[in-house]
């Protein structure tokens, strides 16, 4: 019998959706390696039969199974041959929406899991109690959470309590750092990355994974600010605004982590939170470290997290000039202006970010953006052309900067 070619997982579900296809995964049913090399396929799969369609570079898998051997992710034994069945390669698969294909010959839906109507009634499910075998689901099923919460889509509560079982199992650790990193990139890029965090809180893996960020939960917040009640509950709302605000990863990922410090406030402070813009910039440090996050991405989060309350403080005359100017000489103002930039709406979604203030446009942002355009128009050539050298001109440009700061904070 000749083999069978079907598209199957994500593709078949985004396009039963009608959402726009991205990548598209192919399962080849009855074929051998040596068939698909003679067809001129590539093969680059290391555990597993995997191969690159001549033309379209796109991924084709043989049907296979795989069986748990060991701990972790890592831990299966796969087995590919003529003999494996469409039905069975499905059933390997993580969710029931995921386990579909797609007969383009013929057009129809294979669907041995009942994938369509848990996508008519919204629903993300298991298909086998095989998912409980492959820690990284845990993550994946919180990510697809986050991508279609803005259809209605909710997980399942029996497969919840499995993300719960495996993940207080101990599983988690057999993770990657950058099998994990590369899940949160992904989160982070949804419409709703906040459900990504708040599923793997639910499930208990937050703490296992982020417990930096975990801590925060029923920590209190002065309610005079923060109506919307304990850090948490702000960091969520945060992250909801900068997703508004702005797709760059980067400045989500600051959003979620900015007050990582208030859960190192002692009980007898609360609910005020002194020092805790300093006091996050080690937890963000580490997060960042154990998880190799890239460093493009860990500079705002660091910056974020230590001068954010700058932000809020500087246009209502908290802050000094010289305060002022060390914080946009330490966030490089001058020489990466787009990371300033980047800061303050991580500021404005900190703002907004609260129970009442969603659509409130943030106050000092204008303050901030002609200030910022204020000091970048001091130049050292000026200075250079009135014969000043060496340390005299980097300190006629600070006093300079310092002045149409101080103008700033008159104007308050």
């Amino acid at each position: 019998m000749e083999p069978k070619i079907y598209l199957v997982g994500g593709a078949v579900r985004d396009r039963l959706l009608e959402l726009p296809v991205k990548e598209k995964d192919w399962v080849v049913v009855g074929a051998t390696p040596e068939w698909m090399i003679q067809q001129g396929y590539q093969p680059v799969g290391k555990d597993f039969p995997v191969f690159l369609h001549p033309h379209t570079r796109e991924e084709y898998a043989l049907a296979r199974t795989e069986r748990k051997q060991g701990r972790g992710y890592h831990g299966f034994v796969f087995h590919a041959g003529t003999d494996v069945s469409l039905e069975a390669d499905l059933c390997r698969r993580d969710l029931t929406v995921n386990a579909m294909a797609q007969d383009l010959d013929t057009g129809e839906i294979i669907d041995p899991y009942g994938g369509q109507e848990d996508l008519q009634q919204r629903v993300l499910r298991h298909v086998s109690d095989a998912f409980a075998e492959d820690p990284l689901r845990v993550l994946r099923v919180a990510r697809f959470a986050a991508k279609l919460a803005p259809l209605g889509f909710k997980v399942a509560p029996e497969t919840l309590v499995l993300m719960r079982r495996m993940s207080t199992s101990g599983e988690l650790d057999a993770l990657t750092s950058e099998r994990v990193w590369k899940e949160v990139d992904k989160a982070l890029r949804t419409q709703a990355p906040h459900v990504f965090f708040q599923l793997l809180h639910e499930v208990e893996a937050l703490n296992v994974l982020f417990p930096e960020i975990a801590a925060l939960d029923g920590v209190p917040q002065s309610p005079k600010w923060h109506p919307e009640g304990d850090v948490l509950t702000h960091t969520w709302l945060v992250l909801m605004r900068a997703a508004e605000l702005h797709d760059d990863v980067a400045v989500r990922f600051a959003a979620l982590v900015h007050d990582v410090g208030k859960g190192l406030t002692p009980k007898k402070n609360w609910p005020h939170h002194p020092g805790h813009e300093a006091a996050g910039v080690p937890l963000v440090e580490a997060l960042c470290q154990r998880y190799r996050v890239p460093n493009a991405v860990r500079e705002v989060a660091v910056k974020a997290t230590r001068w954010h309350g700058h932000f809020h403080k500087g246009p209502e005359g908290k802050l000094s000039a010289e305060e002022i100017l060390q914080m946009v000489q330490a966030i490089d103002l001058f020489r990466k202006p787009q990371l300033f930039f980047d800061l303050l709406d991580v500021a404005e979604a900190d703002y907004r970010g609260r129970t009442g203030y969603a659509l409130k446009p943030y106050p000092h942002r204008s303050w901030w953006v002609s200030l910022a355009e204020a000091l970048r128009a001091i130049s050292p050539k000026g200075f250079v052309a009135q014969g000043l050298k060496g340390a005299e001109i980097g300190e006629a440009v600070r006093q300079a900067r310092l002045e149409v700061i101080r103008c700033y904070l008159d104007k308050i």
